[in-house]
């Protein structure tokens, strides 16, 4: 089964937000490197996914400020194509869904930026689509977050609930090896 890779939203736009830390980047950029690097070698097609929001003018999610670019740390790679997306989901007002399929795609693996937003609501959308779905957890970024009680989840019990409501249902958890493994 033809696979691609999405690449959600690996962006330098997110270092402006007031919740960036730096906490979980190094093991991310160590994950997700990987994880481009062996679909590369293996001929699995890179898409890079990038977030685009022009509210407000100048924000870091508008193409004025130039940081619709990949995140710092992120090894070069060759995308497939490109998708710009205006939505959560890399599917919903975009052409991702009929590119894919015009190659073949039939199974895609997701990771990114942020894990319970972007990657979850693409993984969500894309198995509704019909592609089977391999989310990698351990190569998504998220950050902690105030509940609506003004208690803290922390990013790690954040993947863990993403993780929990994908398996099985909409989504195949896997490391990043065994993504590679599944992919042809």
């Amino acid at each position: 089964m033809q696979t691609a890779l999405l690449l959600i939203d690996v962006q330098q736009s997110f270092r402006q937000r007031t919740y960036w830390t730096d906490a979980d980047v190094p093991a991310f950029l160590q994950r997700i490197n990987a994880l481009v690097a062996g679909a590369v070698e293996r001929g699995v097609p890179v898409v890079r996914v990038f977030h685009v929001d022009d509210e407000p003018a100048g924000g870091p999610f508008s193409l004025s400020s130039g940081l619709i670019r990949p995140l710092d740390g992120l090894a070069p790679y060759d995308a497939a194509f490109t998708i710009t997306k205006h939505r959560h989901s890399a599917l919903a007002g975009t052409d991702l869904a009929i590119r894919l399929r015009e190659r073949g795609i039939r199974r895609v693996i997701v990771a990114g930026i942020r894990t319970e937003q972007c990657c979850e609501t693409t993984t969500r959308h894309a198995s509704d689509e019909g592609f089977e779905v391999d989310f990698v957890t351990e190569a998504t970024l998220t950050w902690d977050m105030t509940t609506p009680t003004g208690s803290t989840l922390s990013a790690a019990l954040i993947r863990e609930r993403t993780a929990t409501v994908l398996a099985g249902r909409f989504a195949t958890l896997c490391t990043v090896e065994e993504a590679l493994r599944r992919a042809p």
